[in-house]
């Protein structure tokens, strides 16, 4: 897990071991800086005189100068190390989900990945920041520190010996019962943001049914488990002041009073009065060294359930691999599925497809319909590879998917899918999403042939209209269009709708489908729907029932021999659940 993580640090490693070198620097000068003020306060104790005062005092001032630049240059480098491993620690995370499937992404929740990629990401990169500063300075000004007392107080450093393991245990044990705390919080997290995602993306939903109450409470739970967990823990990290305290005045009374006891028995013979001081200036740097461990001991081991659920993401591998030699060119938009299979995991007991053998001829019109769960959205999506088959294949232009590579063949599919999308930005930035070089004659083209120009040509400021986040500020059935927009921007081989016209009337859905007829008759469209009138003019109807082909053929020859047709057909003309219903 750390091998991983310090693969992260990349161009920031200068940055990190200048810390090092300077947290030293450092490190060395505020221990020297006590022994040259006892040696400093003996001698005015003797009677020097004004100038060697004088050039011990420019001593010490220069050294605390130089400690000064070195912490300051250390805080420096240390924050730009840190904050540009976190940087990369959560580019690295985003690269690694966009090359995930849906297979991938279903492992994870979205409000899982965005707890790692924010609280996680930011705890992993307060242990880095502490690693190369304070856990390096830390040890360092112990260990100088108990060298130096023993060097100036010789008996007195006795103290030590009974200070220092009994704040290092109580520090130990605060941290061990205070880490089980810390560690349940972070998946009370994830919850957390699913509550509020859950919440936001569904506002609308949320006021419909006046369930506002029910998702203040839930998220009230959820907040006042997290707070909880939290109280619990810091209550008991609370501990390490006054244990620290107690370690301190100990420390403080024990020189005191030994000290001066053996100053005026040995009439300053053995004990000085500057080794007392030097004395309570190293107990300070002890105590305080071992408190800043302790914390570092705590931070360290709070982030490193935050790491493992970061290298969890880094090291997932995507379910898709690519072809070593991948084809790059795709010769037509015909597709065929040869015994196909397919489950969305290895684990689950029944297929979602099974036995499909289909055959498409490039530029045809295929319909698809079936009921909900007939397997309709997961065959389309074999086609792009947003996920594989389990068993069979799945040919466009002739050839394996699996041949052909990732990019060009996504390139080549467009999809619209259910769950129509849109971003932040205006018309234009959104439609670009489908061809970044699209003139505006194109965008303006293209949104002719979904239908949706009629509108944006009202809207004050066109095409430099501004899309709220997910599209809120326009109907459903205008971010159907354009997305249909933005998918026929890409000028793919073939194009997938899947339940992409639910929202608009049929009128309009008579003109987007004309329109593709006429405008791209070459690209092989397939069309999911639950309208018939939607896919009864296709050149090929599919019927889906339980992840199965029922049957195909075109409208005519299905009304004559599939009954599950017929009783869709008879539904949605004459059983009351007409387009207009369905509208």
């Amino acid at each position: 897990m750390i091998k991983r993580l310090a693969k992260c640090v990349r161009e920031y490693k200068a940055a990190s071991i200048l810390t090092l070198i300077f947290i030293v620097g450092e490190a060395i000068l505020e221990t020297f800086i006590p022994f040259i003020t006892a040696d400093l306060v003996n001698r005015i104790k003797n009677g020097t005189d004004m100038t060697e005062i004088l050039k011990t005092g420019l001593l010490l001032a220069v050294m605390a100068c130089i400690s000064l630049a070195c912490g300051g240059i250390a805080g420096f480098t240390c924050a730009k190390a840190s904050t540009g491993f976190a940087k990369n620690l959560r580019k690295d995370m985003l690269y690694k989900i966009q090359s995930f499937t849906f297979h991938n992404i279903d492992k994870f929740s979205s409000s899982s990945l965005v707890t790692r990629m924010t609280t996680d990401v930011t705890n992993v990169q307060m242990s880095f920041m502490m690693i190369i500063r304070t856990a390096i300075r830390s040890p360092l000004m112990l260990i100088f520190s108990i060298v130096m007392a023993y060097v100036m107080g010789g008996a007195l450093a006795t103290a030590f010996v009974v200070v220092i393991p009994v704040l290092a245990f109580g520090l130990y044990m605060v941290s061990r019962k205070a880490m089980p705390a810390f560690r349940r919080v972070f998946k009370k997290y994830d919850r957390l943001n699913e509550s509020i995602e859950e919440n936001v993306r569904a506002m609308r939903v949320v006021k419909g049914f006046s369930r506002e109450e029910y998702e203040k409470k839930k998220f009230g739970d959820a907040a006042e488990d997290i707070c909880g967990d939290f109280t619990r823990a810091e209550r008991i990290v609370a501990l390490n002041t006054p244990l620290m305290q107690l370690c301190m005045n100990f420390n403080m009374v024990f020189v005191l009073f030994i000290g001066s006891k053996m100053t005026i028995e040995s009439m300053g013979t053995t004990v000085d009065v500057g080794q007392i001081s030097a004395m309570l200036t190293y107990g300070m740097q002890i105590l305080m060294s071992l408190m800043m461990l302790s914390m570092i001991y705590v931070m360290i081991t709070m982030s490193a359930e935050s790491a493992k659920r970061i290298c969890e993401v880094l090291d997932e591998v995507p379910s898709l691999s690519e072809a070593e030699n991948p084809v790059r060119e795709i010769k037509d938009g015909s597709i065929d599925f040869n015994d196909v299979s397919f489950k969305y995991s290895k684990t689950a007991k029944k297929n979602a497809l099974s036995d499909i053998n289909i055959h498409i001829k490039s530029g045809m019109t295929v319909g698809i319909i079936g009921g909900t769960g007939s397997g309709k959205s997961s065959l389309v999506q074999l086609i792009p590879r947003l996920y594989d088959v389990t068993e069979g294949n799945v040919q466009v232009g002739g050839i394996d998917v699996k041949e052909y590579d990732v990019k060009l063949l996504r390139d080549s599919v467009a999809m619209v899918l259910q769950k129509n999308l849109l971003f932040s930005g205006t018309i234009k930035e959104n439609l670009r999403w489908g061809n970044e070089n699209a003139t505006d004659q194109e965008l303006i083209e293209a949104c002719r042939l979904a239908q949706a120009d009629e509108f944006v040509s009202i809207f004050p400021d066109g095409y430099d209209t501004k899309i709220e986040q997910g599209g809120t500020n326009v109907s459903g059935g205008q971010k159907q269009r354009l997305c249909i927009a933005r998918a026929l921007l890409k000028k793919p081989k073939i194009l997938i709708l899947d339940d992409s016209t639910s929202a608009v009337d049929t009128k309009t859905d008579s003109l987007i489908r004309k329109g593709f007829k006429e405008y791209i008759p070459e690209t092989t469209k397939i069309i999911i729907a639950q309208r018939v009138s939607s896919v009864e003019d296709a050149d090929m109807i599919i019927v889906m029932e339980n992840g199965r082909i029922a049957d195909c053929g075109t409208h005519g020859e299905l009304l004559e021999r599939c009954d599950i047709y017929c009783e869709i057909y008879k539904q949605q003309t004459n059983g009351g659940d007409s387009d207009e219903a369905n509208e």
